[in-house]
């Protein structure tokens, strides 16, 4: 099992309101290059929020379906793989409110169950992954700071 995590910090906002803004999923793939398609099925507040994503992944799509559960009140979005290539990908999102400032941190957990490979593909899920959620943060706050160092540079043209 992989670990991702990320840590941001949104200036001058308020913690609700930036959990209503990143669950947008649909707005995704206009925020982040990895992100081929979205399709939210349900979303907050109908109890059982779902949506199907589509990320570039080595020279093909990584695809899944996730339900997830939106706690403005605890300040969290869960969200757990309920079909697609992982074996299993679950994950937090988590905002805390610093002050002024929002503190922002995602955690997900993914296995593609295919042992021989995770070598390989493990790394490359982890770096997609989080430079989807960087990306996003990055297209919602421009003045976001990403903890952790990660350049985030526009990827070759798919196919390229």
């Amino acid at each position: 099992m992989r670990h991702v995590e990320l840590d941001a910090l949104i200036p001058a906002e308020q913690a609700e309101t930036v959990l209503h803004a990143v669950r947008r999923w649909e707005r995704y793939p206009d925020l982040a290059p990895h992100v081929n398609a979205t399709t939210v099925h349900s979303s907050y507040p109908d109890p059982n929020p779902s949506s199907s994503w589509e990320l570039h992944f080595r020279s093909g799509l990584l695809r899944w379906t996730e339900d997830d559960t939106v706690l403005p009140e605890s300040g969290e979005i869960r969200f757990e793989q309920s079909d697609g290539d992982f074996d299993s990908f679950t994950g937090t999102w988590t905002f805390r409110q610093s002050g002024q400032d929002v503190a922002v941190r995602f955690d997900a957990d993914f296995d593609f169950g295919i042992p021989s490979l995770e070598g390989i593909l493990d790394p490359i899920a982890e770096r997609v992954i989080k430079e989807t959620v960087a990306w996003a943060l990055t297209g919602l706050y421009p003045a976001v700071r990403i903890q952790g160092g990660i350049e985030l540079t526009e990827p070759a043209a798919v196919g390229a």
